[in-house]
């Protein structure tokens, strides 16, 4: 079975309140098995516009992925996040 990535490019407006996105959302991520891959740092920009923060998450499916991001635990974290930061998220299918 393919592993799944979350891809998250952020744009963060308060770094305080985002604080507590991070903690909110550390269930979901325990719950279904997400792996930091990376998490914000330094970057290259290459093509496009980028975002200051860039987070590849792993799990163990696609399903995982698209499940955690659908979980009860993981929306409570997202309405924090929405309200604090500007962000794009795909789930892509390892190879």
């Amino acid at each position: 079975m393919a592993k799944g990535y979350w891809i998250a490019r952020v744009d963060v407006r308060d770094a305080e309140r985002y604080k507590d996105y991070v903690t909110a959302a550390k269930p979901a991520f325990e719950k279904y098995g997400a792996n930091f891959l990376a998490r914000g740092g330094a970057f290259t920009e290459l093509e496009g516009k980028a975002r200051v923060r860039n987070v590849v998450i792993e799990f163990p499916s696609m399903q995982h992925a698209v499940d955690c991001y659908n979980s009860p635990e993981y929306q409570i974290a997202a309405k924090i996040r929405q309200e604090v930061a500007d962000a794009e998220m795909v789930v892509v299918e390892g190879v």
